[in-house]
């Protein structure tokens, strides 16, 4: 009887775990193993198009946070003219572009997005083609007309990032013991740094100057490296030189003259305000001083002006070294009685023996 008992339940056991086997994936006959590839498909799919350079993308903040994103139009000719990427679907590369995006919403390895700001603003024409500011779109359904999307993963560094990463420590060691390196290291990172500075200043100048030139004569707004100053762009972003294309109206010849008077006005200040030449000198020389007090600065040099501070203090509180070994010696105390010179004593004995022997004479 109690065999009987026990096989009974292990029957019961295997039959539930049955049971539980089949609701959890009743139609599939594939492992789970493979089922868990099948569902990085998408995944690697999604990092294989984001790491792409045809696919355009921009920046912008979501929700306070920093987010890649691209348009719905730009993805669908992206798979038109890249259509060998499919065949990382495996079984679903005969999809459509509106399924794939629709799949990568379910997944949520995209969000839809939708402009902050829905309205033109004063002096343009229309809404700006990449947003700078985003917020997420109530209907998750793929869309390819004005419609963006923002990958919600977070992109995988490269290699030589991670190497990158540990150079910074030694990076900022380097530049803190920058006091204790030679003359000639001190003087090539001294001109490079100023060459650097220089190049970035002249290149903001002549930025100013051609968009000054082109807003006053033709009316149009150009901005070579429009992104140079942009606190939200990549590296390419950041170097692009071509300007992007003028959305907004053509200024007023009013307006254009005003800037140009403005312009001739600030230029005649700076000319009848401009140093001279006595001047230029004087700040030449304090600015050439403090370069040289870094250039020159050493430990050795740092330790003998300690010593030699030190040599000063102790001669400024005791001036005579030969004082200092005798103090008693210059005591002028009220009881002290002071030397007199010895030519003048001998002058006085002699004296007071004549006048004793002129005194016997007269006593006589």
């Amino acid at each position: 009887m109690r065999k009987t008992g026990g096989t009974e339940k292990k029957r019961v056991r295997r039959q539930s775990t049955a049971v539980q086997n089949a609701a959890k994936d009743p139609n599939s006959d594939t492992p789970p193993r493979k089922q868990a590839a099948k569902k990085d498909v998408f995944q690697l799919f999604s990092e294989k198009v984001r790491d792409h350079k045809d696919l355009e993308s921009r920046w912008a903040v979501l929700q306070e946070t920093r987010v890649e994103y691209f348009r719905g139009k730009d993805f669908v000719s992206f798979l038109r003219n890249h259509p060998e990427l499919k065949d990382i679907l495996d079984s679903d590369k005969n999809l459509e572009t509106e399924d794939i995006g629709n799949a990568l919403l379910s997944k949520n390895l995209l969000v839809r997005c939708d402009r902050v700001v829905k309205t033109v603003r004063p002096g343009k024409r229309k809404l700006s083609t990449w947003p700078a500011h985003l917020e997420i779109f109530p209907d998750q359904v793929f869309s390819e007309q004005d419609a963006f999307f923002a990958w919600t993963f977070v992109k995988r560094r490269p290699f030589w990032q991670t190497l990158l990463s540990f150079c910074w420590p030694v990076l900022t060691l380097a530049i803190c013991l920058f006091p204790v390196y030679p003359h000639q290291c001190k003087l090539l990172i001294l001109y490079s740094c100023a060459g650097v500075l220089l190049l970035i200043l002249s290149l903001l100048l002549l930025r100013g100057a051609v968009f000054g030139l082109s807003y006053i004569l033709l009316g149009k707004r150009m901005w070579f490296f429009p992104n140079i100053l942009a606190e939200e762009a990549t590296l390419r972003e950041l170097f692009r030189f071509w300007p992007s294309k003028d959305e907004e109206e053509k200024p007023k010849w009013t307006t254009r003259l005003f800037y140009a008077v403005v312009a001739v006005l600030i230029i005649l200040l700076l000319r009848h305000h401009a140093p001279d030449e006595a001047a230029r000198a004087r700040y030449q020389k304090r600015v050439s001083n403090i370069i040289d007090d870094v250039l020159e600065w050493s430990p050795r040099l740092a330790l003998s002006g300690m010593m030699e501070k030190q040599q000063t203090v102790v001669n400024a509180t005791n001036p005579d070294p030969n004082t200092a070994e005798n103090p008693t010696s210059d005591s002028t105390g009220p009881d002290s009685i002071p030397d007199q010179p010895e030519p003048e004593t001998i002058d006085y004995v002699e004296h007071s023996d004549q006048y004793n022997h002129d005194g016997d004479h007269t006593h006589q």
